[in-house]
């Protein structure tokens, strides 16, 4: 079942990949409560020096393309932001399927699934609000995309799109105690 990681999903498949070494499945609650925690991006804040987070979609060959984005984890879900001609832009155009991986300080994370331009003028507004914590942007005139003065090089020239990332599945290395689990929606 595919879902938004947050939308609460009926069933979910656990798969302990640390059982070698007797270590427990990590619990998925645990890991969204460090979500919902947050993951700043300046510099001590997260895991090793700060958080990091890439986002992975397909190039037209098949081959992977992978690229640093500010993701933010918002009613229990991966958003971010990109212009439509950049390469993640096209990529995502043409075949949504992506991953998202994160390092904290207490785990690291995959999640795969699919990419869904958010167009919808109150969510890119709420979503706007919730980046503008820590970068000055804003909606622009269309209402179902962001702009500002300045963003990175890699999200391309103004508007920038909302897209929100449904979840198939998500794998979680706990640095400590430690354990490796994958999950299922």
């Amino acid at each position: 079942m595919s879902a938004a990681v947050g939308d609460g999903p009926t069933t979910m498949d656990a798969t302990n990949l640390a059982t070698l070494y007797d270590l427990p499945t990590l619990d998925w609650g645990t890991i969204t409560a460090g979500l919902d925690a947050g993951f700043p991006q300046a510099p001590g804040s997260g895991g090793p020096n700060r958080h990091s987070s890439w986002l992975t979609t397909l190039d037209a060959d098949g081959g992977p393309h992978v690229t640093g984005i500010g993701a933010l984890w918002v009613d229990g879900t991966f958003w971010f932001e990109t212009g439509e001609r950049t390469r993640k832009g096209r990529n995502l155009a043409r075949d949504p399927r992506c991953a998202l991986s994160l390092a904290t300080e207490k785990f690291d994370l995959v999640v795969r699934g699919t990419a869904e331009q958010v167009t919808d003028p109150a969510t890119v507004a709420r979503m706007a609000a919730h980046w503008a914590e820590d970068w000055p942007c804003r909606v622009d005139d269309s209402g179902t995309a962001l702009t500002a003065d300045f963003s990175a090089p890699s999200a391309g020239r103004p508007p920038w799109h909302v897209y929100r990332i449904v979840a198939e599945s998500a794998t979680a290395l706990s640095i400590a105690p430690g354990g490796a689990t994958t999950w299922r929606f």
